[in-house]
């Protein structure tokens, strides 16, 4: 499969999330080829600080050893914030895939730095989505990132 096709799961993932109330980003994980787990931003569902799309997919992916994360790619629909980027860095994940990050972009630089090939899919559907949520909701947007008012 593409990088196309395991995306989808991650965009699936933000549109359910969206449907749910909460912030459209989603997550797939993927090893040898196959979708091993996904996410969303779960932060007002579960009333949750930690659980955005990439930390939520990592989650649900359960506990595995070393040497799977270290053939991970992690699929997500926005350029990860710098608490997805160090999950991410802490388990090796060698290859994030992002839907898009002109709405949001906080950690590439980062990620890059520590041997992580980073993929822009720049999809259109993508940031549509997101720029239409960011203007409907800023306050719980500004809030996910950590931002007052």
């Amino acid at each position: 499969m593409s990088d196309a096709e395991f995306y989808a799961a991650a965009l699936a993932e933000a549109k359910a999330g969206m449907a749910e109330g909460g912030i459209p980003i989603g997550a797939s994980m993927v090893v040898d080829g196959k979708v091993v787990a996904v996410g969303r931003n779960q932060r007002v569902q579960r009333g949750s600080a930690i659980h955005h799309g990439e930390t939520n997919c990592i989650e649900n992916a359960g506990r595995l050893p070393a040497s799977v994360y270290a053939k991970a790619t992690i699929y997500t629909t926005l350029s990860p914030c710098t608490m997805c980027a160090g999950t991410i860095l802490l388990y090796k994940i060698p290859r994030v895939v992002i839907g898009e990050n002109v709405n949001f972009e906080a950690s590439e630089a980062w990620l890059r730095s520590n041997g992580v090939e980073l993929v822009l899919l720049d999809d259109l559907e993508t940031k549509t989505m997101f720029k239409n949520w960011i203007d409907a909701n800023p306050t719980l947007w500004n809030e996910d990132i950590g931002v007052e008012d």
